[in-house]
């Protein structure tokens, strides 16, 4: 049986080298140990992370986050890591992220298998090298523009954020979600982390990077208001994204996106992204409070 540890300031190394074994599946644990460090002092970005060592090697992980997210990369001892990431937290689990199949049996590990969801969906993971993307004419032309948002856009985006977390991620429009999206959009503006696409001086779409890397991006968020859909807009605001991302030395991007979500996998197939194969879990449960 492997020895159960819980990480801390100096096992960056440690944790990363298995990782890198799992890249396109493991952006938000690679991205948000780099971001809050391994100790937790309940920050943004931090979290605890229960690593199962063999022969003094990481074989699986498990961390329980700020936000309540569990997220896994254990293709052995699930269980273990998963049980013991959650007798070291005190944190609610508000939902589970990582390779599909283990998201599922993260469920069954931890009793969870029945409890009421918002979302449980399993994805095609996609990924680009940036110098094979495919950049819309109208952005090349510099007919729309993909930009930072500005200061007086933030509420707009505010209440598109309500409409994508209702839309896409199935949550309830209760009166807290748009001081929460607002947050989290201000949070946004102040690392640079997200876009929106203007047309004919009108904002049109919306993207943002979930997990950064000096080396890959990972995309979340992508909107556009039903009012603006079916003009290209979307691949011109993920494209423009992507081009500013190249800029700063980024060599590669990866997504997921529902299977049934036919629309955004012709948008970014449109923009040179493939699948790669592999599917990604994730998994939101409904809030209880």
């Amino acid at each position: 049986m492997p020895t159960c540890k819980t990480l801390q300031s100096g096992d960056e190394s440690l944790l990363e080298n298995f990782l890198l074994q799992h890249v396109n599946t493991s952006m938000f644990l690679r991205s948000n140990w780099r971001e809050g460090g391994l100790n937790n002092e309940g920050g943004r970005f931090q979290g605890t992370y229960v690593a199962a060592i063999e022969d003094d090697k990481i074989v699986a992980v498990a961390a329980h986050y700020w936000n309540g997210m569990i997220v896994v990369q254990a293709p052995v001892y699930l269980a273990e890591v998963a049980q013991a990431v959650m007798e070291q937290s005190d944190l609610f689990i508000s939902g589970i992220a990582g390779p599909a199949t283990q998201v599922e049996a993260t469920k069954q590990a931890l009793g969870l298998g029945n409890q009421p969801t918002q979302l449980d969906e399993q994805e095609i993971l996609f990924s680009l090298t940036l110098q094979d993307l495919q950049v819309p004419p109208a952005l090349a032309s510099g007919a729309v523009q993909c930009r930072l948002p500005h200061t007086q856009e933030l509420e707009l985006l505010s209440e598109w954020s309500v409409a994508y977390n209702v839309e896409t991620l199935g949550k309830l429009a209760t009166p807290d979600l748009l001081p929460h999206c607002r947050r989290e959009i201000e949070l946004r503006q102040s690392t640079a982390r997200h876009w929106v696409l203007i047309a004919d001086n009108t904002p049109v779409a919306y993207t943002a990077f979930n997990a950064c890397l000096p080396d890959i991006v990972q995309i979340g968020g992508v909107w556009t208001p039903p009012a603006f859909r079916g003009n290209g807009y979307a691949k011109c605001v993920v494209a423009g994204s992507l081009l500013e991302a190249k800029s700063q030395g980024v060599e590669r991007a990866v997504l997921f996106t529902n299977f049934k979500n036919y629309a955004a996998q012709a948008v970014y197939r449109g923009i040179g992204f493939q699948d790669t194969g592999e599917q990604f879990g994730l998994v939101l449960f409904q809030d209880t409070n």
